[in-house]
């Protein structure tokens, strides 16, 4: 579909210092329709090193796709999300926010630091299951991404 190569496994950086959170991503993750490589930074300092390749993630593969936390620790979400955007070698990879926060500043600030989605995290380890996935079909198999 849309030129997708399905043997080339898709590169998704969660970034997410919630255990559960990351245990139900890579759960949903698993049984993704394509072959994905979850990579998971727990801090907003973690997530602007891995995404410039810096120590110690100099080796570190462009994500196709970054999962975002708003409320993190060391930077937050909203500083990675400008960092990101701002950076012209990094500013085409989609960010989705993904987060609890429902407040309608939170959703409005991220859209204007150009996050490509929000979506706000549901209670319960079947929606969270579910929304995961629904990211996954919309990013994965229908959208087109940039490089692939």
């Amino acid at each position: 579909m849309n030129g997708i190569d399905r043997r080339t496994p898709l590169e998704i950086l969660l970034v997410e210092d919630d255990p559960g959170d990351v245990a139900m991503t890579r759960e949903a993750l698993g049984e993704s329709k394509m072959h994905v490589n979850l990579r998971v930074v727990t801090n907003g300092e973690e997530a602007v090193s891995y995404l410039r390749r810096m120590h110690p993630f100099e080796q570190a593969q462009r994500p196709d796709l970054v999962l975002l936390d708003l409320n993190l620790p060391r930077l937050s979400g909203r500083e990675v999300l400008a960092i990101v955007k701002a950076d012209p070698d990094l500013l085409r990879i989609p960010v989705v926010v993904l987060t609890t926060s429902e407040a309608e500043e939170d959703v409005g600030r991220s859209y204007d630091l150009h996050a490509n989605a929000y979506v706000t995290k549901p209670v319960g380890f079947a929606s969270f299951v579910s929304v995961v996935r629904q990211i996954d079909d919309f990013f994965l198999t229908i959208v087109r991404l940039p490089g692939r």
